[in-house]
């Protein structure tokens, strides 16, 4: 299912293979379509992500290369320059959005924003198991995003998530190749987690 160019993380602990083979490769198969199905899938996905008070705030705008060429160069002209380099292969891009304010009163919600990041999350897993390719991206133009999309006042553009098939990491050149063939590294878990006081890292005594 998962290209010849696999990057397993290599863990400390055991987890689930699902979000151990979960990267974010910048090599697309540019003769691979994602079905309409597929992007069900991812969409259903996150749609089950938890959400404080069931707010539920997340929206994605689906821009698929294969069905609607316009909606996908609207997006890709808001991209930033490096992330268009890569892009220009990936059938599909979504556009991930958030409301700021609750359904149930229009108060703020602070908790917004990081529960759009759980729903794409939940996408991006998904797609590992469908044998896709997804790569979140922070480069690009959110207020022209929202412009062209007619995104309402209310939301905030968070993010644009590129969809595929991975290609072998030899269809790049430059930076971009080291990056795909790099090592993939993360801070040790002593950093990350404190057991019972900020800095007393677990597994310290």
């Amino acid at each position: 299912m998962f290209s010849e160019f696999e990057k397993s993380a290599i863990t400390q602990e055991p987890i689930h293979h699902i979000i151990a083979q979960r990267w974010s490769p910048r090599a697309y198969d540019p003769t691979q379509k994602v079905t309409i199905q597929q992007i069900a899938a991812l969409l259903e996905a996150a749609r089950w992500a938890p959400s404080c008070y069931g707010n539920e705030p997340w929206r994605y705008v689906v821009c698929d290369k294969n069905t609607n060429s316009t909606a996908w160069n609207n997006a890709f002209q808001c991209l930033a320059e490096a992330n268009q380099v890569w892009c220009q292969n990936a059938p599909v891009l979504l556009l991930a959005v958030t409301s700021n304010l609750f359904k149930h009163n229009g108060a703020a919600n602070r908790w917004a924003q990081y529960d759009c990041g759980a729903a794409s999350e939940n996408l991006c897993l998904q797609a590992v198991t469908l044998g896709l390719i997804a790569h979140q991206m922070g480069g690009f133009n959110p207020d022209k995003a929202k412009e062209i999309f007619h995104i309402p006042e209310e939301f905030t553009c968070m993010t644009m998530i590129a969809v595929g098939y991975q290609a072998k990491s030899n269809t790049l050149t430059g930076d971009y190749l080291e990056r795909e063939q790099e090592p993939r590294t993360r801070v040790p878990l002593t950093e990350i987690g404190f057991m019972g006081d900020w800095g007393i890292g677990i597994g310290n005594k």
